[in-house]
């Protein structure tokens, strides 16, 4: 198969809003493999989710700023970009960044204009073509014929979209059977969608709801059993020799074996939550400030799988198992004003929010459903526009990224906060698109200066700290709100607000 149909179904996929016309898109492409070639099966369906093989090739940005003139024709297969990145994970020791560098110039200037545009941004993780797993999961049921939570549930418990898509397209239902929930294999995690309000969130479910806070620390999933004890991230990493303090926790935990979702979090001297990056950068090593578990689920205890049996029933296994300590703070109830008095308690004590949960539902990893629905403040900043990217795929044509700033009244001009294309309606992108070329200052192919007048209310969930940008500080999962007309530059947050919300 020809890396170009892969990159073909990728731009189709990303010019449609409609998710029923993206899976029909992935499922022709599916379609067209040898089911019985199972390797070949694993990467498309890693390529159209997205990602490469190789968990790391020592490829950024920077190593793909220079490429050379692309191929008029495509050629490239599948199979021949599969092995060329894996050529490239390998290299290490000395001279290796020359030899990389020398495979990724013969790589790219095999590839034709599209096909480069397409490695660079699964090369980089940012390529923007709305096929999340889930889609490809769906995709694998229609070309297998089998129901789509078949292939979702396999996911789950492989904790791999792509071993459940080969998995439906060689061997269908009676493959996809065998998955079993294994000690010592991290599952995929359940996720929660998005509501405005606590009372929103309870309100869209039935009589009692659990209502978890919600840390802003590192997901951990514990697995102990006869392998021992492994600590998993979302990503499914394995960081078990990083963090000594909570294996010793869970080795003293009274049970044979279970698996346990949770969060951990590092902590002040007075008990609140410290900044994302402490408990980020103290999972990425060995020694360093401490951190505590948290958990809020329990999916194996002692033999017995729990994902099917209604949250209550996990809740009280869990309180058997966990001391206070080391269990997320809950409050059960059906009283949407007391949800939302817990709530702020939470967010007074320096937590992100709450998760308000279905005490009847199953645990089920994939797409974001009802069952699970979290709830954070927002915050807002009038920031004002310095640049702008020029869009890819659906968005082709348009100017989409943008660059923020805010104002530095003791400089005159205004510090760059991070960038964000979350938010745009096709009309808001249309607009903004004639107004940043009326304010361009430069045009650098990919980049679009303008000039700092355009202000934009920008709604995010929180500030880190950065040393990316000159400010010392980064936007979290910002998105637009609206353009305001009504407002100036002059008027726009200053750094110093923004610097008292990070505080």
């Amino acid at each position: 198969m020809l890396l170009a149909d892969v990159v073909a179904t990728s731009t189709t996929v990303a010019a449609t809003r409609s998710r029923t016309a993206k899976v029909a898109a992935l499922a022709d492409l599916l379609g067209r493999l040898d089911r019985d070639d199972t390797d070949r099966a694993a990467v498309v369906a890693s390529y159209l989710g997205g990602s490469l093989r190789q968990r790391r090739t020592g490829l950024g940005w920077r190593g793909l700023s220079a490429l050379p003139d692309p191929a008029e024709a495509a050629s490239l297969t599948v199979d021949d970009v599969h092995h060329r990145f894996e050529g490239i994970s390998a290299l290490g020791g000395a001279g290796s960044a020359a030899k990389r560098a020398a495979a990724v110039d013969d790589l790219f200037a095999r590839a034709t204009a599209d096909e480069q545009r397409w490695l660079r941004g699964v090369v980089t993780g940012e390529l923007r073509q709305g096929a999340l797993d889930a889609l490809v999961q769906d995709a694998a049921a229609v070309v297998a014929g089998v129901p789509g939570p078949d292939v979702r549930r396999a996911a789950m418990l492989a904790g791999s979209t792509v071993d459940a898509v080969v998995a439906a397209l060689h061997g269908g239902a009676g493959e996809l059977a065998g998955f079993r929930l294994h000690v010592g294999r991290p599952l995929l995690p359940m996720l929660a969608s998005s509501a405005t309000s606590v009372a929103e969130a309870v309100g869209g479910l039935t009589g009692e709801v659990a209502v978890d806070t919600k840390l802003d620390g590192i997901r951990i999933q514990v697995h102990r059993g006869p392998e021992g004890i492994r600590i998993a991230t979302r990503t499914l990493d394995d960081i078990t020799t990083r963090l000594p303090e909570i294996v010793e926790i869970v080795r003293e935990l009274p049970a044979r074996e279970f698996v346990l979702d949770g969060e951990a979090l590092a902590l002040d001297d007075d008990g609140r939550p410290k900044a994302f990056q402490d408990t980020a950068s103290r999972t990425a090593q060995t020694s360093g400030t401490i951190v505590t578990p948290y958990f809020f689920d329990v999916l194996h205890l002692d033999g017995v799988d729990l994902l099917d049996v209604p949250l209550r029933e996990r809740l009280d296994a869990l309180d058997g198992l966990v001391p206070p300590r080391w269990r997320v703070p809950r409050l059960v109830t059906a009283d949407a004003e007391a949800a939302s008095g817990f709530a702020d308690d939470v967010v007074a004590a320096g937590h992100e929010g709450v998760v308000v949960k279905d005490l009847g539902s199953r645990y089920a990893a994939g797409r974001r459903g009802g069952a699970w629905v979290k709830v954070k403040p927002v915050h807002t900043l009038d920031l004002v526009v310095l640049a702008v990217e020029k869009g890819s795929g659906r968005r082709s044509g348009w100017l989409s990224n943008i660059h923020l700033g805010a104002r530095d009244p003791e400089t005159g001009g205004f510090v760059m906060l991070g960038k964000t294309f979350k938010g745009m309606t096709d009309e808001m992108l249309s607009w903004q698109t004639a107004r940043f070329r009326e304010l361009q200052t430069d045009d650098q192919g990919y980049v679009v200066t303008v000039r700092p007048e355009q202000v934009v209310e920008i709604a995010f969930d929180g500030l880190q700290r950065s040393t990316r940008y000159p400010g010392g500080v980064a936007l979290r999962f910002a998105r637009v709100v609206r353009y305001r007309d009504d407002k100036t530059a002059d008027e726009a947050d200053t750094l110093e607000t923004v610097l008292k919300l990070a505080r």
